[in-house]
């Protein structure tokens, strides 16, 4: 057994070759599945399969690499893969460095065409006009609950949901220098100041803060003014050119947020059934009593477990609110679908936003 240095860098440099070499053989397969994807007309990319694959190899892991680390090397492995066949350009709230970027590479790899956009509205409108295949959108967030904006552009729009993915999100205040002393305006997004609110009043209490489009847009700002802050990630930091002032400023240790991967349905279909699946919904009920109710008799009666359920206004001015609700499994089991039909039947506005994989 080697034990020195030297020996174990040589052993390690003999098997980055032997994995190379594989990589290279995976990658040959996966092209002559492309061929044939290609002349059946079948996806690229296919969520429900590369869930599998992940979720497979996860489990026959024997160690030490963490189940996260299987995961992450398998997703830019595939994605290397499909790059050989066609990018796929995806949309995300920009500029570089986002929490949306970093979600769009968490789910693709990074083999992607990165589109960044101004706005979560103008990722919607990139991924419904044909300009990106998909979109990557925030959809809510463990400390601040739902991103309304998304929320609201899902009621009406073409798109559908086909994956998610979550992560923790650390908050670091940055600027030009490493401190916090003359520290004029702290500019992030609304929820990220939201999010750090307690923390900015013990530490900065006089200080102005600014909502801006995103995170980045506040790093970039920073940039240019030494009395201006901003919220956001190390990443957006690196990319600015800014210190950490301090670190992980997020009064919720645990601050997570969960984002959607949507597209056009003639872009990619619903992934079939992945073994671990969730449906998310937008439902009405008729204003009388017990309506809110009843519509939880279905789920309860078939077995279903309601993973989410948040209520929005419905903007009628008649006090009147639609309900997002996230479900898991997949409509092709039997109990889903009865449940789900019985659930329909009860609602005066009925929309399925999506069904797709678990993330991790």
């Amino acid at each position: 057994m080697a034990t020195t240095l030297p020996e174990l860098r040589s052993q390690i440099d003999a098997l980055d070759q032997e994995l190379l070499t594989l990589l290279n053989r995976r990658a040959a397969l996966a092209h002559q599945v492309g061929e044939i994807k290609r002349i059946d007309g079948s996806a690229v990319f296919q969520p429900e399969r590369e869930a599998q694959v992940i979720r497979k190899l996860q489990a026959l892991n024997p160690g030490p690499l963490k189940r996260l680390g299987v995961a992450a090397i398998w997703r830019e492995v595939m994605s290397a893969c499909r790059a050989l066949e066609a990018a796929q350009r995806v949309a995300y709230l920009g500029p570089a460095g986002t929490f949306s970027e970093q979600a769009a590479l968490h789910y693709f790899g990074s083999g992607i065409e990165r589109l960044p956009c101004i706005s979560i509205d103008e990722v919607f409108r990139a991924a419904a006009s044909g300009s990106a295949e998909f979109g990557v959108v925030p959809m809510e967030n463990s400390s601040e609950g739902g991103i309304s904006r998304s929320l609201d552009l899902l009621l009406n729009s073409p798109l559908h949901i086909i994956g998610e993915t979550s992560f923790l999100v650390r908050h670091n205040l940055l600027r030009l220098n490493s401190t916090l002393n003359g520290i004029e305006v702290v500019c992030a997004h609304s929820q990220a100041l939201a999010q750090c609110q307690d923390w900015l009043t013990a530490h900065l209490p006089h200080v102005e803060r600014r909502a801006v489009a995103s995170n980045a847009e506040g790093a970039r700002l920073a940039a240019t003014n030494p009395a201006w802050a901003a919220i956001a990630s190390e990443r957006a930091g690196s990319e600015f050119g800014l210190h950490v002032a301090a670190a992980a400023i997020q009064d919720d240790a645990l601050n997570r947020t969960r984002f959607a991967v949507v597209c056009l349905p003639q872009t990619l279909s619903a992934p079939l059934a992945s073994g671990k699946d969730c449906v998310s919904l937008i439902v009405s009920v008729p204003n009388k009593p017990g309506a809110v109710h009843d519509l939880l008799v279905p789920l309860k009666n078939h077995g279903v477990s309601m993973t989410r359920f948040e209520s929005r206004p419905a903007r009628s001015g008649q006090w009147e609110y639609y309900f997002y609700i996230d479900i898991e499994g997949h409509p092709s089991q039997s109990h889903v679908a009865t449940a789900l039909k019985e659930l329909q039947n009860l609602c005066a506005f009925y929309k399925v936003l999506g069904t797709y994989p678990i993330g991790e």
